[in-house]
């Protein structure tokens, strides 16, 4: 499942392709699945919105809407709405929210392009081309909300003294608590990971037993890790890609994440891999403690 640096690239991507334009029309496919709002007020939601910019919000690739107008647009209003710049859209608008799932990609792409299979859903653009919404395992989800907010903490924005609040106490590994969404949004499980090995942590540690110095470090490779996969775009170590299709490098920066039985890059000891709340988890036993 894509995660937040990956959806970070995602959404950057699609702000600079179609930031400005104008939703013509919406086409919705059969499939229940991935529709977690009406299928009519999606389409009711987006026709003849702009586009005032798209961003992440944890997990989720959030377009923020303008209204556009009640009538269909002439070609030269078209062309001029595409190029202009827009204000910051205010809580008051509506929102596309799309969460990628497993397998969900954006496309963007003039309409003779072959529909790919598992499309589930085709946005007509002003400026001529087309916005498409493919996930083949269909876990992704796509609603309409109005001032959308996430459940947990912005890594890349809370401050140290509460990313502290948000973990001493806490009973459970310290693994499960950076994938619990309702702390922190966007941190998946490469990530974690790639966290805890920085900081020195094994991910079975209970949370509780962190001193303020532990929680200091994770705090500071969580950035850390984060800003790097950022600039890389992201992991590719499954279906993702980018909004132009290209693939992210960072998986070539992973010092223990699906490195399991291979060498420590610092220690030269074997990475393990152990299950933790149903979910794998890499570390090296000899640099976490």
């Amino acid at each position: 499942m894509p995660e937040l640096p990956e959806v970070e690239t995602i959404a950057r991507g699609l702000a600079g392709r179609v930031a400005g334009d104008v939703i013509e029309s919406v086409w919705l496919g059969s499939k229940p699945e991935p529709l977690k709002s009406p299928a009519a007020e999606i389409a009711n939601t987006l026709e003849l919105r702009r586009i005032a910019g798209v961003r992440r919000v944890g997990k989720h690739i959030v377009f923020d809407l303008e209204q556009e107008g009640t009538r269909r647009p002439r070609r030269s209003e078209q062309r001029k709405s595409a190029r202009a710049r827009t204000p910051a859209p205010t809580l008051s608008q509506a929102q596309w929210i799309v969460h990628l799932g497993m397998t969900g990609r954006m496309v963007v792409c003039e309409p003779q392009a072959e529909v790919a299979k598992h499309t589930h859903a085709i946005l007509r653009l002003a400026s001529g081309r087309e916005l498409r919404f493919v996930d083949p395992r269909r876990f992704g989800r796509l609603s309409v909300a109005h001032g959308f907010a996430a459940a947990g903490s912005e890594p890349l924005e809370v401050e140290l003294e509460r990313f502290v609040t948000l973990f001493r106490g806490r009973k459970t590994p310290i693994k499960s608590a950076l994938l619990n969404q309702r702390l922190l949004s966007g941190v998946g499980n490469i990530y974690a990971d790639e966290s805890l090995f920085r900081a020195g942590l094994r991910p079975r540690r209970r949370a509780s037993s962190l001193t303020r110095e532990d929680l200091r470090r994770l705090y500071l490779a969580v950035q850390e890790v984060l800003k790097e996969a950022i600039a890389l775009g992201g992991s590719s170590v499954s279906d993702y890609v980018d909004a132009d299709g290209e693939e992210g490098s960072f998986q070539s920066q992973h010092r223990v994440y699906g490195r399991e039985h291979e060498p420590c890059l610092v220690c030269k000891t074997s990475i393990k891999r152990v299950i933790i709340a149903g979910r794998s988890s890499h570390y090296c036993p000899k640099c976490q403690r």
